[in-house]
């Protein structure tokens, strides 16, 4: 009865694991050595046959035939009495073959096997599921929503696998249900108290790498390479492309024919803006493409210091700055250069004063929120009404009353 339900044991770990047959075998056979030694101080004079494909195993043990009384180990010798019992043909100095069985071990003992078998297999499965996701890191999978948390979801794989995605790698428009299909790409595996730990991300700028892979057969085919992408989730990315094909518009063909291809991602990403971009190394176009759709009248460039002064029309710097500053932000992540925003001026406004002149009147801290919208100078400031100002800083009506009462003053 013991002898079958090993049996179960390892056939249903081997139709459901998916472990392959080498290992399977390695690991039995392990189990059954170690159980041997522990009984019989040694494994070195036993044989053991498994058998996977009939779920069957037998062990045999190999002993020296003595004179009678002359058995000094029980385990390596027989006397010449019990091996004339097996065959009458034995002769002292040969060596006897006989099968143990397993019942002869005793209950505890099988147990104990059967607990010890069942504990290795397991491991061998967290050690395989982490080795394959280990291997995809980068990888986007497919997987059903199994449970949903305040702070995590959980994901089931096709093979029942279970994976994590955090709140903090979800896009803040993200909402699932149990049941749901969800894609998300792996971004770390690591071992934690010997269970595997599998981490997806729908933010990572490598999903989005991965979608346009999957969307955009030039990017797979290696025609078109994706040279940075960065992104704030959910709200807007910009993605550098370069084609070695002089006959492939790279930007064309991620957009695709009215938008064909580029809306599949932008659906998957929760409606994220998405500005595809041609890289090149020129720097001065390179940061007018990155500051799209804003128009750049002239641009001073700080190699050194890895800044840009970038200078528009007026009605073009909020086009570059972007809604919450989120153009400007992105196109100096994509470019690696810091870029300062400033409007052009007029022959009329030439008595206009720098936002800095006004360090000893204003707090630092205000005058950077009026620079982080556009405003550089005392007029850029007066030229908006008090709404907009509310609007587009973090600054309190009556703060920009005393602002705009200050900068008043100096052409009164």
């Amino acid at each position: 009865m013991e002898n079958i339900n090993l049996i179960e044991t390892f056939s249903e770990f081997k139709e459901l694991k998916n472990i392959d047959r080498a290992t399977m075998m390695s690991v039995l056979e392990d189990v059954f050595r170690g159980m041997l030694v522990k009984m019989f101080g040694t494994d070195d004079n036993f044989d053991v046959i498994i058998n996977i494909d009939k779920g069957d195993f037998e062990i045999w043990r190999n002993r020296e035939v003595v004179e009678d009384g002359a058995v000094e180990d029980p385990n390596r010798q027989i006397s010449l009495a019990e091996a004339k019992i097996i065959d009458a043909d034995y002769e002292v100095g040969e060596e006897v073959t006989d099968e143990v069985k397993l019942l002869d071990f005793g209950r505890r003992a099988i147990l104990t096997l059967r607990q010890n078998l069942t504990a290795r297999i397991l491991d061998l499965e967290k050690n395989n599921v982490f080795q394959k996701y280990y291997d995809r890191i980068g990888d986007i999978i497919t997987g059903e929503v199994y449970q949903v948390w305040k702070r995590e979801i959980l994901v089931l794989d096709e093979e029942g696998n279970e994976l994590v995605l955090p709140k903090t790698e979800q896009i803040p428009t993200d909402y699932f249900r149990k049941g749901d299909t969800l894609r998300a790409v792996v971004i770390k595996v690591e071992m934690r108290n010997n269970i595997p730990l599998i981490i997806l991300s729908r933010t990572s700028p490598v999903f989005l790498e991965r979608l346009f892979e999957l969307e955009v057969p030039e990017i797979f085919d290696g025609l078109i390479t994706i040279k940075k992408i960065v992104r704030i989730p959910g709200e807007r990315a910009k993605v550098a492309v370069e084609s070695y094909d002089e006959r492939i518009d790279p930007v064309g063909a991620c957009v695709g024919m009215k938008g064909s291809r580029i809306h599949g991602i932008v659906r998957e990403l929760k409606n994220e803006n998405i500005d595809v971009i041609n890289f090149t190394n020129n720097l001065q176009l390179y940061i007018t493409r990155s500051l799209s759709p804003a128009k750049i009248s002239s641009i001073k460039i700080d190699e050194a210091n890895k800044k840009a002064e970038v200078y528009l029309k007026p009605n073009e710097v909020s086009l570059a700055i972007g809604k919450g500053g989120l153009n400007i932000k992105l196109a100096s992540q994509l470019t690696g250069y810091d870029i300062d925003v400033y409007r052009e001026t007029d022959s009329a406004d030439e008595e206009d004063v720098n936002l800095e002149e006004f360090a000893d009147e204003i707090d630092g801290w205000i005058l950077d929120e009026l620079k982080s919208i556009g405003c550089d100078t005392a007029r850029s400031v007066l030229n908006m009404n008090v709404e907009d100002l509310v609007k587009r800083t973090d600054l309190e009506e009556e703060t920009i009353q005393e602002v705009l009462k200050i900068l008043r003053a100096e052409f009164d």
